[in-house]
């Protein structure tokens, strides 16, 4: 990426510079987080600019976004800094009681059962860390980490590139969820389920999911009378409504003493889904990270 010559007049700090402003698409909010000027980053960017003969980041009303460049350069970067990291480590020990270290973890808050436990753990152990949760889409989940986006996906993977390392945090299954009291729960069959007005939890709006590919192949459907972005806003709704939804066992069970909602067996197999963290193989060679994850890992046991 660098030349010698380059190199001659590099920084190191125009690196975490970089994926500062990439992580936070906004230069007054990476000076905040850098305890720099608005002006001191925006001079930075322009060293940065110059010695990669790119514009990196370009100006909109609401902050930057990165150029195709900037995109093709974050996995590098990043590689470069986790390594960097490392090597600090190694004379520096990470500990979590005295660190101000800021962790970015992308998931949906269907699957956020989380944070409780690790949040009482950070409190105790490391009241310094703070957390950022980023909303993620499955499609995109290892985009942004290669982009460092994020620092953790916590979600159902199935399968995963060679690139990156898995945890396992906990098993979840899935079941139908309807207001208390609501019919289905008399009589969860399947012919009865199909009868019933659905919602659907859609992040990008799609009509249908693996419940309508699983009924289909067995020659059944089902209408699916609204959709919705998220998991909590479905809760809300099946509060007010004759609907019924597919959702996590643990995320309602969570939100069980603020929304009277009931679940029933779900009457078709999806199986359990694994959750688990999932970070880029060379991030593990960050400390504060790895004890992130044992963290993670041992709270949900």
């Amino acid at each position: 990426m660098l030349n010698e010559i380059d190199l001659s007049r590099a920084d190191l700090n125009l690196l975490v510079l970089f994926e500062t402003v990439l992580e936070e698409r906004n230069v007054g909010r990476a000076a905040e987080r850098l305890n720099l000027s608005a002006s001191a980053v925006s001079h930075g960017l322009g060293r940065l600019r110059r010695l990669l003969n790119d514009p990196l980041f370009l100006k909109t009303p609401k902050g930057v976004v990165p150029t195709e460049r900037a995109r093709e350069l974050a996995a590098p970067i990043g590689d470069i800094l986790a390594r960097v990291r490392s090597v600090i480590s190694t004379a520096e020990p990470f500990e979590p009681a005295r660190s101000r270290r800021r962790f970015t973890i992308g998931t949906s808050d269907g699957f956020s059962v989380f944070l409780p436990p690790l949040l009482d753990e950070i409190a105790r152990k490391a009241p310094g860390i703070d957390l950022v949760v980023r909303h993620m889409q499955m499609e995109t989940a290892f985009s942004d980490l290669d982009g460092r986006l994020i620092d953790v996906a916590i979600a159902p993977f199935y399968e995963l590139p060679a690139r990156f390392a898995a945890q396992r945090l906990y098993e979840e299954e899935f079941v139908v969820a309807a207001r208390s009291g609501h019919p289905f729960s008399k009589k969860p069959t399947l012919e009865n389920y199909c009868r019933m007005q659905h919602l659907l939890v859609a992040p990008r709006g799609d009509p249908s999911g693996v419940v309508d590919e699983l009924l289909a192949s067995r020659g059944l459907s089902r209408r699916v009378a609204l959709a919705v972005p998220n998991f909590l806003l479905a809760l809300d709704l099946l509060t007010k409504t004759e609907l019924v939804c597919v959702l996590p066992k643990r995320f309602v069970e969570m939100h069980a003493a603020r929304f009277a909602v009931g679940t029933a067996k779900l009457p078709l197999d999806l199986g359990a889904s694994s959750i688990q963290a999932v970070v880029p193989k060379s991030a593990l060679m960050d400390v504060g990270l790895v004890w992130l994850l044992d963290v993670l890992g041992s709270d949900q046991q």
